[in-house]
């Protein structure tokens, strides 16, 4: 089941300028009761959620699990952050040199719209282009390589750094996985 974010923004102090989108960390397991806590206290929060399979003792079970883990996404002001702290299963905001970092608007308003589609979609491994990565799976599993995007389409270059040579393969994405 994919939770859908809440429809109608429920902003707390909506005339306050500095309302943005903040990701907060929670304790393991806590994402929903959060979410719910943070919308009884009359902010916009959300928690998005897809269906995973998980096996149960000798059978397959579909699960509501989150998309990512331990983080509820709230819209706030940063110079009120109290409430949001005082909520019981939150942990922290997310923050850069002690300050609370916002998400980009663009990259949450793509996550609603992700959301709101209802198609299938799963937590992926964050990679960037340009990113060392190894082959999983496939004729070129074990492979190693940096990544590379071109016109939409995943590609493993492999060089050969004596000879100051790279050689390009077309890639599925989800045979890759990033080595840090």
């Amino acid at each position: 089941m994919v939770q859908n974010p809440p429809s109608a923004a429920a902003e707390h102090n909506p005339d306050e300028a500095d309302v943005a989108w903040y990701a907060l960390y929670t304790r393991s397991h806590c994402e929903k009761v959060v979410q719910e806590r943070l919308t009884g206290k009359g902010f916009e929060a959300f928690s998005p959620f897809y269906t995973a399979r998980r096996r149960r003792g000798n059978r397959n079970a579909d699960v509501d699990a989150p998309l990512f883990p331990s983080y509820v996404f709230c819209r706030l002001n940063p110079l009120h952050r109290l409430p949001i702290l005082k909520t019981p299963g939150v942990v922290y905001i997310v923050s850069r040199g002690g300050q609370p970092e916002a998400v980009e608007p663009l990259e949450i308003a793509s996550l609603h719209t992700i959301m709101k589609s209802g198609r299938p979609l799963q937590p992926w491994d964050f990679l960037r282009s340009g990113q060392k990565v190894r082959i999983r799976t496939g004729c070129l599993a074990g492979a190693e390589g940096f990544l590379l995007r071109v016109e939409s389409r995943g590609r493993l270059i492999v060089s050969l750094t004596l000879l100051q040579r790279s050689v390009a393969v077309e890639i599925d994405q989800e045979v890759v996985e990033p080595l840090y």
